[in-house]
């Protein structure tokens, strides 16, 4: 009997919310695809690019709700890879960026079928850069540190980050899906010695229309963006890179500029 052909699994990235800021190699592989398993956080506009036959699966995750366990999830991907199908995993950012893209590459490893890595934009850089923040500049920062706002979101919590070590080590800090979180975070990094008053900025929904960006100190932040209902999706990034956002906001926002950009691409 002749041995079924396995498919392939493309783990994929789908950028940190800008539909067109997917890459030309994902949104190829993507029109191709013959089951999209998505998460909540890939732009809704990229779906329509799929092709009319192709399933396309829900598979996000939202604190305390999980439409599936990633358990599941492995399962899924290897279930139909080894049906035959092109299978793409479309996450936003990076897969391998707190995106538990590791994971699941592992599982498909283990279950001998065959899958490959599309990296995505990842909002950690992406979504400061569209506020007018880089994360790094020569004059305030040399380094940066990206980590997860879940792991402080509970005095339970927070044991694969040493938030103290953090608050010493200088450069700048994007915490990503921290908006719970926030007030223990600032509160530790306080008590650890960083100043209070540096800056720090929350950015909700980066990069798409709904963008919203709220810049303040470390000691306010927190309760500033309690009182402006700020909420997920959103990170916060806390360094003197923060301090450039008005300036390289507005020039990137000038009439001029936009029309520059709208007459070129006409």
């Amino acid at each position: 009997m002749e041995q079924a052909r396995l498919g392939k699994v493309f783990l994929m990235g789908a950028g940190p919310g800008d539909p067109e800021l997917i890459t030309v190699k994902g949104l190829r592989c993507l029109r191709k695809a013959d089951i999209v398993l998505y998460d909540r956080l890939a732009a809704p506009e990229l779906l329509e690019e799929t092709h009319s036959s192709a399933l396309r699966i829900f598979v996000g995750k939202e604190p305390h709700h999980h439409t599936f366990k990633q358990h599941e999830i492995n399962a899924l991907l290897v279930s139909y890879a080894r049906e035959g199908k092109l299978v793409v995993r479309l996450k936003g950012g990076d897969p391998y960026v707190f995106g538990r893209g590791g994971e699941e590459a592992l599982a498909l490893q283990q279950a001998g079928i065959p899958f490959e890595i599309i990296p995505g934009i990842t909002s950690a850089i992406a979504v400061p850069a569209a506020a007018g923040i880089p994360v790094t500049h020569r004059a305030y920062a040399s380094s940066f540190t990206i980590v997860t706002g879940h792991e402080a979101s509970s005095p339970d919590e927070g044991h694969n980050v040493n938030w103290e070590a953090l608050a010493a080590l200088g450069g700048t800090i994007v915490v990503l899906m921290g908006v719970r979180a926030l007030p223990r975070l600032t509160q530790r990094m306080i008590e650890a010695g960083m100043d209070s008053h540096m800056p720090a900025a929350i950015i909700q929904e980066g990069t798409t229309s709904q963008q919203r960006t709220l810049v303040a100190t470390l000691a306010s932040i927190a309760d500033k963006a309690r009182e402006q209902q700020f909420a997920n999706p959103a990170l916060t990034i806390i360094g003197e890179v923060v301090s450039l956002s008005q300036q390289l906001q507005e020039l990137t926002a000038h009439p001029e500029i936009q029309n520059l950009f709208l007459s070129r691409a006409s």
